[in-house]
C-alpha cells in the first residue's frame, strides 16, 4: 500500500508546548485534532509504502490498529533516531527533517506484540520515500573560464564549455540547468558574437562573431554566463553565474602565398611545396581543381602537408590554381576554400626554332649600304622576356662569297637583314644563301635565308593605244559583264613587282561602278562591270585609266601621260519595272475595325519617271481593297482572326504609258510586286463552348460520387481569358440533379447529386463565362447519357436498325443503276479503241492497248 504522509500543521496556541517525555502522547492529541481517522491514516498491520517531503518537521505517517491478542508495537531497521512508533498506540511518526541528498529512502520492519512480548503478526516492511524539492542552487564547478577561438572559426562549432552542477534529484526539474549569456562586455553589434548551448553549456561563434572576430581589433571578450535549475522555466529558480574569459586568436586556416616551383624539377616526387592548417582539430583535407585538367599534379595529406606529385613544365602549363577544402566527418565543409597559386618557373630548356624552314627575301640591286633586306624571324618557347628567352643571330655562311663574303649584316638581337656596304648587281649573282645562326643561352639552331636581286623598277607601264573608243550599253546589263580588253607593257624583268601591271580607274568613276583585273602572265587588263549601270543616274561614263606598278619606282623615274588611256562608255535607257520602296509591307489591325477603313500606305516608283498604279493579287477572302493611284489598302469587308490570323497578298506596281488614243493603259510587261502582310489582333468576340473530346455519361443505376471531365473552350486568343467560369442555369431542375465544381482554368467536373436517374439521355444546361473584356457568357445544353455499362466502364449505346427490309422496287432501282454505269464505262472503252484503230488501221494492237482496256474496265 503507497501512502502520502500528512504534514503535521502548526500546533494549536492553547494546548501549550509538549516536552520530550510526553511526545508521544502530545503527537496522538495532535491527531485527534487532526481528526487523523476522516484522513483515512489508520489500518491494520501490514506491508506499505509512504513517500515524504524532505525537511517538513516532525509528522505522523500512520497509525497501526491492534487485533487481539496483539498489546503493543515493535519497530526495527532504518530509523536513524528520527522514524519510530508509539508501542501502544501504533503511530508511525518521523520526529525531524528528513533530507533527500543525505538519504533517499528508509526501510523499517513493525511486528505486533502480546502482553508477554511475543510476535503475533509480522514483521511487515514499511518503505519511507524522501521526495527531493528544491532547496540546492545549481554550482559551477570553476569559479572562472578561460577559453580561446580562432578568427573565423565555424559558427556553432563550440570551442569550450561550462558545467554546472546541481545537487538535487537530477531526475527532476530541480536539477535540471539551462545556460545563457547574461553580459558580453565589450559589445560592438547589436548580435551577439557568441552563443551558449542552453543544455550542454558549449560555447560557440555566431555567424555575426564568424565574421567580425579579429584580435588586431578586439582580442579578449568576457561573458557573464548564466546557469539556471528548474530548467530556466520558473520565476523561482535558483541560479548562479560565472565570467567566462575569451581570447580571440589569428586564424590558422590561411592561403599561403604564391607558391614558385622550378620546372623539369629532378627531385624525388612527390615534393612538400606547403601546408594549410584548419582551425578545428580531426578535420579531412580535400583538393579540387578550379579548372578542368586531365590530371591535377597535386595532393594533399591528413595533416594537411601540399604537394606537387610530379615534375611540370612550363611550355604545357604555367599557373595552376585549385582550391583546398577542410570537411568534419560527415563531408560538411568546415571553414571557406582557400585558393592556391602555383606559379612554375621556366628553366631554359627549349632550344631557338626557325619561323620558317627557308626564308625568302628580296633586295633591289639600287639599294645602298644600310638596307633593310628584311628580318630573320625565330621563336624560343621558354618565358617570354627572360634570358631563357633571349635569341642572338649571326650570320655564319654567304654563298656564294662574291664579289666579297661579307655583303650582308645581321643586326644580333633583332634578327634584321642589312646590306653591309655596297649595292648589289644582278649580274654578280641573281642569288644569296646565307646560314644565320641562332642561339639562346644554352642552345643553338641555324637558319637557312635565300635573298633574291631583283631588277630595279626603272621602267614604266606603255599603253599599246592612248585612246580605247567607247561603248555602248544597255543599262540592264549584268554585272560581272566584260565590256573591254586592255594592254600595257613594261620593260622590267617579268614575273616582278617591277614588270606587274595594276590597271586602276584614275578619273570618271567615283562609285567603282567598274573594275579591272588584270592577267598575271600577261599583263592583260579586263574591264567589267561591278555595279549595276543607272541611264537615268549617269547616261555617260569618260574613264581615264592608269597603269602602273605594285613596287615604287626608282628615284628619277616618274609615270607619265603613257602609262594612261581613255574610254568611254555610253549607257542607254531601259524600260524598267516600278521599285517598291520595300519588299514586304506589314501592319497589325484590330479584327473588328469597320469596312472602309485605311490600313497602310504602300509606296512605289518609276525609274523613267512614269506614273505608277497599284493592284491586288492573291486577295482570296476579298478583305481588302487599294486605291490605284495612292496605293492606300482599306478593308473591304469584315476581317476575323479565327478565320485568318495573318493574311498575305501581293499588291502590284505598273507602269502607266500614255498612247495615242489619250487615255490611260497599264505596260502589262512592266509590273512589280511586293507582300502586303496583315497581322490581325485579336477581340473578345467568340463565346465559349463545351469541347465534345468524348460522350459524357454515367453508368446506369447511379450510385453517388461519380464525376465527369468536362473542357471549355473559345476560337479568341488565351490572352483573353485567364480562366473559364463554370455554373448551373436554373432551368430543367439542373441544379437540384447536378452540380458543378472547379478543376482549372479550363475544366470542371460534372456530377450526379442523386441517384434516382432513368436510363436516358438528358441535356444539362451549363453557363460558361470567358472572363474576357469584354466577358462572353454562353448557355450549352451538355448531352449526358444514363445508360448500362461493360466491365470497363464503357457505355453500351443500341443502334437503332429499320424495322423492315428495304422493298423489291427499291432493290430493281439499285441494280439498274449499277448496270447503267457499268454500261457507260464499256461504251466509252469500245469508243477509245475505235479512235485508236482510225489513226492506225495497219498497226496492230500492242501491249500497250491491252493494258489501256484493262485499265479502263
Amino acid at each position: 500500500m503507497l501512502q502520502q504522509a500528512p504534514l503535521l500543521p502548526q500546533w494549536p496556541p492553547h494546548t501549550g508546548a509538549c516536552n520530550i517525555s510526553a511526545f508521544i502522547l502530545c503527537n496522538i492529541i495532535k491527531a485527534i485534532w487532526l481528526n487523523l481517522e476522516g484522513l483515512s491514516v489508520s489500518g491494520p498491520l501490514k506491508d506499505m509504502e509512504f513517500f515524504v517531503q524532505e525537511g517538513g518537521g516532525p509528522r505522523i505517517l500512520h497509525q497501526f490498529t491492534l487485533e487481539p491478542p496483539a498489546v503493543s508495537f515493535r519497530t526495527s531497521g532504518e530509523k536513524d533516531g528520527i522514524i519510530d512508533i508509539e508501542a501502544k498506540s501504533g503511530i508511525l511518526y518521523i520526529n525531524g527533517s528528513l533530507d533527500w541528498e543525505t538519504k533517499q529512502m528508509y526501510k523499517l520492519q513493525v511486528e505486533s506484540l502480546n502482553v508477554n512480548g511475543s510476535r503475533v503478526e509480522g514483521p511487515y516492511t514499511v518503505t519511507i520515500h524522501v521526495e527531493d524539492i528544491n532547496d540546492n542552487p545549481p554550482e559551477f564547478n570553476q569559479t572562472e573560464y578561460s577559453g580561446v577561438v580562432r578568427q573565423n572559426s565555424r559558427p556553432g562549432k563550440p570551442f569550450m564549455y561550462v558545467y554546472a552542477t546541481d545537487r538535487d534529484d537530477p531526475s527532476t526539474l530541480h536539477a535540471q540547468l539551462s545556460y545563457s549569456i547574461l553580459h558580453h562586455f565589450p559589445k560592438y553589434f547589436e548580435e551577439m558574437l557568441f552563443q551558449i548551448d542552453n543544455v550542454t553549456g558549449a560555447i560557440s561563434p555566431t555567424k555575426t562573431g564568424s565574421y567580425y572576430l579579429d584580435p588586431l581589433k578586439q582580442d579578449t571578450f568576457t561573458l557573464v554566463v548564466s546557469v539556471k535549475d528548474m530548467g530556466g522555466t520558473t520565476t523561482n529558480a535558483f541560479a548562479n553565474s560565472v565570467d567566462v574569459v575569451i581570447t580571440v586568436m589569428e586564424s590558422l586556416w590561411k592561403a599561403p602565398s604564391t607558391i614558385y616551383i622550378k620546372e623539369n624539377s629532378t627531385q624525388v616526387h612527390p615534393v612538400n611545396i606547403t601546408k594549410v592548417q584548419s582551425n578545428e582539430p580531426d578535420v579531412i583535407y580535400d583538393i579540387f581543381e578550379k579548372e578542368k585538367l586531365p590530371r591535377l599534379p597535386f595532393s594533399i595529406s591528413k595533416d594537411g602537408d601540399v604537394y606537387v606529385t610530379q615534375p611540370l613544365d612550363r611550355e604545357e602549363k604555367d599557373v595552376y590554381t585549385f582550391f583546398v577544402v577542410s570537411k568534419d566527418s560527415t563531408g560538411e565543409l568546415v571553414e571557406k576554400p582557400l585558393q592556391i597559386q602555383v606559379v612554375v618557373e621556366d628553366i631554359n630548356d627549349n632550344p631557338p626554332v626557325c619561323q620558317q624552314d627557308l626564308t625568302v627575301l628580296e633586295v633591289q640591286e639600287n639599294e645602298s649600304g644600310g638596307s633593310n633586306i628584311g628580318t630573320v624571324l625565330a621563336t624560343d618557347m621558354d618565358e617570354k622576356n627572360t634570358p631563357n628567352s633571349r635569341l642572338r643571330f649571326h650570320i655564319q655562311s654567304q654563298e656564294p662569297a662574291y664579289p666579297s663574303n661579307n655583303l650582308f649584316y645581321i643586326q644580333q638581337d633583332t634578327g634584321t637583314l642589312q646590306l653591309a656596304g655596297r649595292s648589289l648587281s644582278k649580274r654578280d649573282s641573281a642569288k644569296y644563301n646565307l646560314k644565320v645562326l641562332v642561339t639562346d643561352q644554352q642552345f643553338q639552331t641555324i637558319c637557312d635565308v635565300e635573298v633574291h636581286v631583283i631588277d630595279i623598277n626603272d621602267q614604266i607601264p606603255i599603253f599599246e593605244k592612248s585612246d580605247y573608243g567607247s561603248v555602248t550599253l544597255a543599262e540592264n546589263t549584268p554585272i560581272g559583264t566584260a565590256i573591254l580588253e586592255i594592254q600595257a607593257t613594261d620593260g622590267d624583268e617579268a614575273n616582278t613587282g617591277s614588270s606587274f601591271i595594276i590597271y586602276q580607274m584614275k578619273e570618271g568613276d567615283p562609285n567603282n561602278t567598274f573594275i579591272i583585273e588584270t592577267q598575271a602572265e600577261s599583263n592583260r587588263g579586263i574591264v567589267k562591270i561591278n555595279k549595276a549601270l543607272d541611264f537615268e543616274t549617269t547616261p555617260v561614263f569618260n574613264l581615264v585609266i592608269s597603269a602602273t606598278n605594285p613596287e615604287p619606282l626608282v628615284q628619277g623615274v616618274q609615270y607619265n601621260s603613257s602609262s594612261l588611256a581613255t574610254f568611254n562608255v555610253l549607257v542607254t535607257n531601259v524600260d524598267e519595272p516600278p521599285v517598291f520602296q520595300k519588299p514586304v509591307f506589314k501592319t497589325e489591325v484590330s479584327e473588328d475595325i469597320p469596312v472602309n477603313t485605311l490600313v497602310m500606305k504602300v509606296e512605289a516608283y518609276d525609274p523613267e519617271g512614269d506614273s505608277v498604279r497599284y493592284s491586288l493579287e492573291g486577295d482570296a477572302r476579298k478583305w481588302l481593297k487599294i486605291d490605284s493611284a495612292t496605293g492606300q489598302v482599306y478593308t473591304a469587308s469584315l476581317l476575323d482572326r479565327e478565320t485568318q490570323e495573318v493574311y498575305s497578298i501581293e499588291v502590284v506596281a505598273s507602269e502607266q504609258t500614255m498612247k495615242i488614243l489619250v487615255f490611260i493603259l497599264e505596260n502589262a510587261a512592266q509590273k512589280s510586286k511586293a507582300f502586303l502582310v496583315l497581322h490581325l489582333s485579336d477581340v473578345n468576340d467568340n463565346h465559349p463552348q463545351i469541347a465534345i473530346d468524348h460522350p459524357t455519361f454515367f453508368c446506369y443505376p447511379v450510385s453517388g460520387g461519380e464525376r465527369t471531365l468536362i473542357r471549355a473552350i473559345d476560337a479568341d486568343q488565351h490572352f483573353f481569358y485567364t480562366k473559364f467560369t463554370f455554373s448551373l442555369a436554373n432551368e430543367m431542375n439542373a441544379r437540384n440533379d447536378w452540380e458543378i465544381s472547379k478543376y482549372n482554368a479550363t475544366h470542371a467536373y460534372l456530377s450526379p447529386k442523386h441517384g434516382n436517374f432513368e436510363e436516358k439521355e438528358y441535356d444539362v444546361p451549363i453557363i460558361l463565362n470567358d472572363n474576357g473584356k469584354p466577358p462572353l457568357e454562353n448557355k450549352v445544353n451538355l448531352k449526358v447519357s444514363i445508360c448500362k455499362c461493360s466491365s470497363e466502364n464503357s457505355c453500351f449505346i443500341e443502334i437503332v436498325r429499320p424495322h423492315s427490309p428495304p422493298n423489291v422496287g427499291l432493290a430493281v432501282g439499285i441494280l439498274l443503276a449499277v448496270l447503267i454505269v457499268i454500261g457507260a464505262i464499256l461504251a466509252g472503252v469500245f469508243w477509245h479503241m475505235r479512235q485508236k484503230e482510225k489513226k492506225g488501221k495497219t498497226q496492230p494492237k500492242d501491249a500497250k492497248d491491252n493494258a489501256e482496256l484493262n485499265r479502263l474496265t
